[in-house]
């Protein structure tokens, strides 16, 4: 996973209400009110969010404006900052030729960094946790296609992935199914060829009780690695489901990574292939 990154000093509580959502879009809301934002101050907000420290503002202008001039740029973020202070609220600071988000600003991908701390961490009540008041799903700006978002995006998605995984396998440890089966859906939802999220929910469904569930959702994982990446599930799923019995007796499901065409010296005798 990647290291999740600090903050040099951890944002007081918002003072005003002001909130920066960059999950499923960009919204700035004032006191639960959007406030509007063109798209340049749009960029400027989120760039400062992403980074969490203080930035020279040189580097600033040649990042958002690296289409233009360094004049012209500086220029740009001169009106940039001017606009943000037209917006009555307090959303930049600067100091010592150097931009950074206001402390009061809360951000939603903070939260979400901080919850993955939390929910990663052995010690933490993971029966407390519950899949709807995480905010860790959810595209990091869509639509938008600069360079420095599709890295943390990335970033972000990997984070997410963890963080999905862990609080399936801790709950379902735990006996919480019902939650660890959600998480578990939640995680393949954001990468379906995502291994780990899918040896986690078959997991929970064997923990369950429910191996037909498992079984099935081996053999979705199975074929989409088939048809998309041309190879074959790791031992270490296959194992997973390899010898389930099926309740009658009649027959006992050997689940193997192999071909559909496969010779009959692969098959047993007395043995019925369910996959």
């Amino acid at each position: 996973m990647p290291p999740i990154r600090q903050r040099d000093e951890m944002p007081h509580a918002p003072a005003a209400g002001v909130r920066l959502a960059l999950l499923r879009g960009f919204e700035l809301t004032r006191n639960g009110a959007c406030v509007p934002v063109s798209s340049g101050l749009q960029h400027l907000l989120a760039y400062l969010a992403l980074h969490r420290r203080a930035l020279r503002r040189t580097h600033v202008a040649g990042i958002l404006w690296d289409d233009v001039t360094d004049q012209r740029a500086a220029g740009n973020l001169r009106s940039a900052l001017w606009r943000i202070k037209h917006l009555d609220a307090d959303l930049v600071e600067s100091a010592d030729g150097r931009l950074s988000l206001a402390a009061g600003v809360a951000v939603d991908i903070w939260e979400a960094e901080q919850i993955a701390r939390q929910a990663l961490d052995p010690s933490t009540d993971a029966a407390a946790l519950h899949l709807d008041d995480l905010p860790i799903t959810g595209e990091l700006l869509p639509g938008w296609d600069q360079e420095w978002v599709l890295l943390e995006r990335e970033r972000q998605r990997q984070i997410g992935l963890h963080v999905l995984d862990a609080l399936c396998q801790r709950w379902t440890r735990m006996g919480q199914y019902e939650k660890a089966i959600r998480a578990g859906l939640a995680a393949i939802a954001t990468e379906p060829l995502h291994e780990s999220s899918h040896r986690a929910l078959i997991g929970a469904f064997l923990a369950e009780g429910n191996p037909a569930e498992a079984i099935r959702r081996y053999r979705q994982f199975r074929e989409s690695l088939r048809s998309e990446l041309h190879i074959e599930p790791s031992a270490r799923i296959s194992e997973m489901v390899a010898g389930l019995s099926s309740r009658n007796g009649a027959v006992t499901a050997i689940i193997h990574p192999v071909r559909d065409g496969a010779t009959k010296a692969n098959s047993r005798v007395g043995h019925k292939r369910l996959c």
